[in-house]
């Protein structure tokens, strides 16, 4: 039995602005656990603001691999499983956590000779995942124009990154965007300020984009810093369009979020949250809370977005 970590660095085609700044990049690593009947692959993915460090990542995992490798009989794997994933803390380490038990269901799925999903829980093989195009921070033009390309490529929703700009700004370009899709009436809007505006700035934004957009309008993604569960909770009573909480989770359990009514929509990111199990069971009670789970990632590899397909 060996594991082995593989590094990888993945350009984006075109760099994706948000209100943190721009996304280049990714860079992670491959866990890949072998043995000479069987093979699993998982992706450590980190992004800083939302998980560990690139180098943190890497010292969790190498970490937990040594508590893994050479393990042969099932029950030393069972045991090494337990050993590895004691010194990976879903909160601390989440990139690592995910691609380390990414590995290791990819790895007992192949030896049960059953499918990820099924092994993961799932009941029936996904074939199709719905999407959003994502439109990054640009002038009226260009983000109309992103839009236009979208929906002729057959997206039905459009996630737009706003929060970079002052309001007035956003409103242009989600109008011109507005204008785009105003003959499609199958086509949502996600507005996405990575929690950059105050809570005044919130107030007047969403007041604005209900009135530009109306009802297509489908949830504002974290208008607030994390830390303002009350202030979302707050948003969320008095707003007729729905608060989405991302960034949140990466700094409160899910748990909290939910105890808090802090949210309509949980954005659940895998490698943010620790792994695909983590992900299914915050989905569950998401469900279980009126709440409506959105599975996503934080720009991942290939890798990555197929587990997170289950």
């Amino acid at each position: 039995m060996s594991i082995e970590l593989a590094p990888f660095s993945l350009s984006l085609a075109r760099p994706l602005e948000t209100a943190r700044g721009p996304i280049e990049a990714r860079e992670g690593f491959l866990v890949a656990i072998e043995s000479e009947d069987g093979l699993g692959i998982g992706e450590a993915t980190p992004l800083p603001g939302w998980t560990e460090s690139l180098e943190t990542c890497e010292q969790a995992l190498t970490q937990a691999a040594d508590a893994y490798r050479g393990k042969v009989t099932s029950a030393d794997r069972r045991a090494a499983q337990r050993a590895g994933l004691g010194t990976l803390d879903a909160s601390e380490t989440p990139a690592a956590r995910h691609g380390f038990t990414m590995a290791l269901a990819d790895f007992e799925a192949r030896e049960n000779e059953e499918p990820l999903y099924r092994y993961l829980g799932g009941d029936r093989e996904v074939e199709r995942v719905p999407v959003n195009a994502t439109i990054g921070d640009g002038s009226p033009e260009e983000g109309a124009s992103a839009a236009a390309s979208a929906i002729e490529e057959g997206f039905r929703c459009l996630k737009v990154k706003v929060g970079a700009r002052s309001i007035e700004e956003d409103v242009a370009r989600l109008r011109a965007i507005g204008e785009e899709v105003r003959e499609e009436d199958d086509v949502g809007i996600r507005a996405d300020a990575n929690g950059a505006w105050s809570r005044e700035e919130t107030r007047r934004a969403l007041g604005t984009f209900e009135e530009v957009l109306g009802d297509r309008v489908a949830y504002i993604e974290q208008p607030l810093s994390a830390s303002d569960l009350a202030g979302h909770a707050t948003f969320r009573e008095d707003s007729s369009t729905k608060v989405a909480l991302d960034e949140s989770l990466a700094e409160h359990a899910p748990e909290t979020v939910l105890e808090r009514d802090a949210a309509d929509v949980l954005i659940c990111k895998p490698m943010a949250l620790g792994g695909l199990d983590r992900t299914r069971e915050v989905a569950h009670r998401a469900r279980a809370a009126g709440v409506e789970p959105v599975v996503t990632t934080t720009i991942d590899g290939a890798i990555a977005r197929a587990g997170g397909t289950w």
